[in-house]
C-alpha cells in the first residue's frame, strides 16, 4: 500500500482509535466493580484491548507522519519493545505454547480453520514488528528518508491486527468453549500465569501503563498544538 493511498486509510485510523477508547472503558469498569477475570479466553480478550490501544498508537503516529511531524526515537522504541514482548511473547505465546495444542489435542485440526491462519498471521505479525524496528532505525537516523517506510509498516500492523482479533473473538474463542472443559480451562489459567510469570511481577499492569503513556505522549504532539493555534 502505497503513502499516497494514506487518505484512504484515514476513517479505518480513525475506527481503530474510536475502538481502542472504548475498550479502555469497558476494562476500566471492570476493574472499578473489581470484576476479576477468569476463563483463559476472557484473560486473552483482555490481552486484545490492551493490544488495540497500541494498534490505535501506531494510527496516530500514522496521523502525524502524513502530515510530516516529528516522532519521538523513543516512542517508537517503547511500541516496539511492547509488541514484541506483550503483543508477541506473551500473547501469542499463550496461544500458540498452550491454547492451540490443547486445542489439537482435543481434535481441531492444526492446518484447518481457523488455527493454520492464525498461526499464519502470528508470523506475519513478527515480521512486520521486525520491519517496524528496521523501518524505525532508519527514520530516527533520517527522518525524511525514512518516513515514508515506516509508514507504510505501521499501516501493515494497523490492518493486520483487527482483522486477527476478530477471527480470534468471532470463530477461535467461541469454538473453545465448546471443545474445552472445565478443568482444561483451569489448566490454561495455570499455564498462563507461569508464561507471564517471565515477565516480571505484575506483567499485564506494567504493559498496559506502557500503553496508556505512549497513548498519552502521541496526543501531546507539539506540531499538532502548534497547528490548532489561530494564525
Amino acid at each position: 500500500m502505497s503513502v499516497g493511498d494514506g487518505t484512504s486509510l484515514v476513517p479505518f485510523l480513525k475506527y481503530v482509535c474510536r475502538l481502542a477508547s472504548a475498550h479502555v472503558s469497558h476494562y476500566d469498569e471492570q476493574r472499578t466493580k473489581g470484576d476479576v477475570l477468569g476463563k483463559a479466553t476472557e484473560v486473552l480478550e483482555r490481552e486484545h484491548q490492551v493490544i488495540q490501544r497500541a494498534v490505535a498508537v501506531m494510527a496516530r503516529i500514522v496521523e502525524q507522519l502524513e502530515l510530516k511531524h516529528s516522532i519521538d526515537a523513543d516512542i517508537l522504541r517503547e511500541l516496539i519493545r511492547f509488541m514484541r514482548e506483550f503483543g508477541d511473547q506473551c500473547h501469542h505465546g499463550k496461544e500458540e505454547s498452550y491454547l492451540f495444542p490443547l486445542l489439537e489435542n482435543k481434535g481441531v485440526p492444526p492446518t484447518g480453520c481457523p488455527l493454520a491462519a492464525l498461526k499464519g498471521e502470528h508470523v506475519k505479525g513478527r515480521q512486520l514488528t521486525d520491519d517496524l524496528a528496521a523501518a524505525a532505525v532508519v527514520y530516527i537516523a533520517n527522518q525524511e528518508n525514512g518516513r515514508v517506510h515506516l509508514i507504510e509498516t505501521l499501516q501493515g500492523l494497523i490492518i493486520l491486527y483487527p482483522a486477527h482479533i476478530w477471527k480470534e473473538e468471532y470463530l477461535l474463542f467461541p469454538m473453545t468453549g465448546k471443545v474445552l472443559s472445565v478443568n482444561d480451562d483451569e489448566l490454561l489459567m495455570q499455564q498462563f500465569t507461569v508464561a507471564e510469570s517471565g515477565l516480571g511481577l505484575n506483567a499485564h499492569g506494567t504493559y498496559e501503563a506502557l500503553v496508556d503513556d505512549l497513548m498519552r505522549r502521541v496526543g501531546e504532539c507539539p506540531q499538532c498544538s502548534m497547528e490548532k493555534l489561530p494564525r
